[in-house]
């Protein structure tokens, strides 16, 4: 598995960024640090007339997480990686002006022994304490975020899944969470622990699938998972599989955020891309570099939510018969509640 850092930028020159926010905005910066990733935005927003406008969204897979599930501690590398990438965001920060910074840590951070090492590394590399959230605070901020931007076409209540690198959450409401669940199930928590041969053994494919249903029983008791009118998913392994589905040459954050493909669609881009090798996954060329490893566990856990939906939804004696993609997930949560703050 690689662990080199991988970057994708999605923003301004910041020379035109950095022009004063209009009058009435509020200039923040948003970071979230998961198990596979470590995201940025800067945003003004405007909180009266309910906007938010991106001036940088920056991601690099840092693998933070890499061996926290056997371990129970951050490797020395990973650290550094998370924190040379925080000091450069740093530096954005600076150079744009923003007021507020918020650094939200997840999954990896929340699991590990070592954990102060963390904490006092991001404190010096941007001068501000990060937040270990939660898994139902996680949840909250990503719902949020997520139907900030869903428009009118689509039916509540929402469930909203945020797929990461080491927890998934499922969260259901419509203008405000009712119910959230963080599993500890995602693409990198998969890899290490089952699909550890290229390509995965119909043994280690029915392992994890395992674990993730067991993760959903579990779920299911706290979150009505048939009550959703809606399902939303969010975060790289989402994205990814929707670019698959939707025939992709290259990532085009345009053409997924707000798409909807059917349950068939997603299903079956979601089976191919466990299916491949390595190597035939790192040839798609939407592909990131730091997804090629961890994007069949990915896969697989996104199959197993949209069947479980689907299902609980129809013993319900509804239909699910859509899956709509948002680009908006926890980082917008986040600049929100910085905002508002």
């Amino acid at each position: 598995m690689t662990s080199a850092a991988h970057t994708t930028p999605s923003s301004p020159d910041t020379s035109t960024a950095a022009q004063a926010p209009a009058p009435g905005t509020r200039r923040v910066a948003a970071i979230d640090c998961g198990t596979n990733s470590i995201r940025l935005l800067v945003a003004d927003v405007d909180v009266e007339a309910g906007t938010l406008t991106d001036l940088v969204r920056e991601m690099e897979v840092v693998r933070l997480g890499q061996g926290v599930d056997k371990t129970g501690r951050l490797a020395p590398e990973a650290l550094e990686r998370t924190l040379e990438a925080t000091r450069r965001y740093a530096q954005t920060c600076h150079e744009l002006g923003a007021e507020r910074v918020r650094f939200v840590a997840t999954s990896a951070s929340r699991d590990a022994e070592n954990r102060q090492d963390f904490v006092d590394g991001v404190l010096a590399a941007i001068g501000v304490e990060p937040e270990v959230i939660s898994g139902d605070e996680e949840a909250e901020l990503s719902f949020r975020g997520a139907t900030s931007v869903l428009g009118a076409g689509h039916t509540a209540p929402y469930l909203v899944v945020d797929l990461g690198g080491g927890s998934t959450e499922v969260v259901l409401g419509t203008d405000a969470p009712d119910a959230a669940r963080s599993m500890d199930v995602g693409c990198v928590r998969m890899t290490e622990r089952h699909l550890t041969l290229d390509p995965p053994t119909a043994e280690q494919v029915d392992a994890a699938r395992s674990d993730v249903r067991a993760a959903l029983d579990a779920a299911a008791l706290v979150v009505p998972l048939g009550q959703a009118g809606t399902l939303v998913g969010l975060a790289g392994t989402v994205t990814t599989v929707t670019a698959h589905a939707l025939g992709l040459e290259r990532y085009d954050r345009d053409r997924i955020n707000g798409s909807v493909l059917t349950v068939e669609q997603t299903l079956a881009a979601c089976e191919d891309l466990l299916s491949k090798t390595r190597d035939e996954r790192a040839a798609l060329g939407f592909m990131h570099p730091g997804r090629v490893d961890v994007i069949a566990a990915g896969a697989l856990v996104w199959s197993e939510v949209v069947r479980r939906v689907r299902d609980e939804v129809a013993a319900s004696g509804g239909e699910l018969t859509e899956v709509v993609t948002s680009e908006h997930d926890i980082l917008d949560g986040i600049a929100w509640s910085v905002a508002q703050a």
